[in-house]
């Protein structure tokens, strides 16, 4: 019988980067908490930030959650006032999402938490080990968005 050879999982780069991601969502979490989101209603409004007036189908597909769950979490932010859904002037049954002006400072928070975590994970590395970092990163995105979509799996 072949012995397998078994590789280190310490320095596989899919296991590092999931758990720095999980981590980095762990402490965010641990940070957030005192303005009273939870992780599902900070993604939202992070998303929104970033491009705010998303439609609704198109926000549920980025946060990979089914429409219903995010119809509930929209239903509780909105009720906070921190945003609000309109008709797409192309299609009233299609409903687009906004930030409103009250979310303004929860948002300011998340940024400056998010700005800090990222500035402490990044200790020990000079400007531009941070750049090749990132530049690293999207390269990895770039080829994982076009890689081809088969259904084969190699054993």
């Amino acid at each position: 019988m072949i012995a397998m050879q078994r590789e280190n999982l310490d320095r596989n780069f899919g296991f590092i980067l999931n758990d720095v991601s999980r981590l980095m969502r762990t402490n965010f979490d641990r940070r957030a908490k005192s303005i009273g989101l939870t992780r599902s209603q900070w993604w939202v409004l992070t998303h929104l930030y970033r491009r705010d007036g998303l439609v609704q189908a198109e926000l549920a597909e980025i946060l990979e959650i089914e429409r219903p769950t995010l119809g509930r979490l929209l239903d509780r932010l909105e009720a906070k006032g921190w945003l609000r859904r309109e008709p797409d002037p192309g299609d009233r049954r299609v409903k687009r999402v906004y930030l409103t002006d009250e979310v303004k400072p929860a948002m300011k928070s998340l940024r400056r938490i998010a700005a800090d975590l990222r500035q402490e994970v990044l200790e020990g590395l000079n400007e531009k080990e941070r750049e090749r970092l990132v530049d690293s990163l999207i390269h990895l995105k770039t080829n994982l968005l076009n890689l081809p979509v088969t259904n084969k799996s190699k054993a």
